[in-house]
């Protein structure tokens, strides 16, 4: 974020006022969005260095990571988070999926002319606790303003960078024939509730994303011992989106079973209601793990034992398969291809 001054003009209405085109100007409209808002709750010795960039310290050994996720989730609040503690746990997640510690994030707001302040503060808190929570500063930023009409309220983009230390590395292309493929927990609960959300649904049960960063169980599951050689979260497309990916990184084929792939009754209900799969929607804190056949029941135990995998199963197996199927063993005795998303199953869900 660009250096700020201490200015005279009045204190930003974060009770009732709306971003102007000025706030993207450059100018010291701009300037107060910057100091009174994010730098006010995202502030840090990082931020505070007040550059186009941060002078960060060297990781020391090992690789970086870097990812980057835009966010434009619709609507922008929903039951269990919004779009400020999802743009932080979707990068933090993105680089903890490499191996890696997740160290810095970068934020970049796009406002649109119009949108209320009590709106952008609420947003902006989030995001403060989430990046807190998680031990990861936001440490540089941008603002850039559009057009009423043009940005649909705020779109944010955020970058995260990590360090992978030496031999720690995962990848979609390290998975093996004989390797087991375990879930964290229930699967299609963040989708279900943007769905229930945007649509005004009601159900017996009300349905919460599950949004949350997850280094802190991967960290659990290292630390078991198992030999991991693939974590993805399994976002947009949903598991069976992930696992078709994998299947083409690695040059395998699986074999899932349907009756160990856990659900929430309350999602698999608003499916059967919207006509949806729930193996194609997405989640936001559940992760997708491929390891060693025989140490799959440890790497289940460890994170069974941490808050964000209670939920925790193991789902299939990978195969050696040419074509690189997925399939799926049904509650039956059948078999079917879990194929990849054809089309947008759910628009701005993330």
């Amino acid at each position: 974020m660009p250096e700020t001054r201490k200015t005279h003009t009045r204190p930003l209405d974060t009770k009732h006022g709306r971003v102007e085109m000025a706030h993207g100007a450059g100018g010291r409209a701009m300037a107060q969005l910057i100091e009174e808002l994010f730098a006010r709750y995202l502030g840090n010795e990082y931020l505070a260095q007040g550059d186009d960039g941060a002078l960060l310290p060297n990781p020391g050994e090992g690789r970086l990571v870097v990812a980057t996720d835009s966010h434009v989730v619709s609507p922008l609040f929903f039951p269990g988070g919004d779009i400020g503690c999802l743009s932080v746990h979707g990068t933090i997640n993105d680089v903890a999926m490499m191996g890696a510690r997740p160290l810095y994030l970068s934020a970049s707001f796009i406002l649109e002319e119009g949108f209320k302040f009590v709106d952008l503060v609420r947003i902006v808190q989030s995001m403060a606790a989430a990046a807190k929570d998680a031990g990861v500063p936001v440490v540089a930023g941008d603002t850039k303003v559009v057009e009423r009409g043009k940005g649909d309220g705020v779109f944010i983009t955020t970058t995260g960078v990590g360090v992978v230390a030496p031999g720690m590395e995962l990848s979609g292309r390290f998975a093996k024939p004989g390797d087991a493929i375990l879930v964290s927990g229930t699967l299609g609960d963040h989708g279900m509730a943007i769905m229930a959300e945007r649509e005004s649904l009601a159900f017996e049960s009300s349905i919460i994303s599950d949004t949350a960063a997850l280094h802190g169980l991967i960290d659990v599951m290292r630390a078991s011992g198992a030999d991991i050689h693939v974590l993805r979260d399994p976002t947009r497309g949903g598991l069976a989106t992930t696992l078709n990916e994998i299947a083409k990184q690695s040059g395998v084929g699986m074999m899932l079973q349907e009756r160990a792939i856990p659900v929430k009754p309350a999602v698999s209900a608003a499916c059967e209601f919207l006509g949806l799969d729930p193996l194609y929607v997405a989640n936001e804190g559940k992760l997708v793990a491929i390891c060693a056949e025989q140490d799959r029941e440890r790497l289940l135990a460890a994170m069974r034992a941490h808050p964000l995998g209670g939920a925790a199963a193991i789902i299939g197996t990978v195969l050696e398969d040419s074509c690189h199927f997925v399939q799926m063993t049904t509650g039956f005795g059948g078999k079917r291809i879990v194929d990849w998303l054809s089309g947008e199953q759910l628009p701005r869900i993330c």
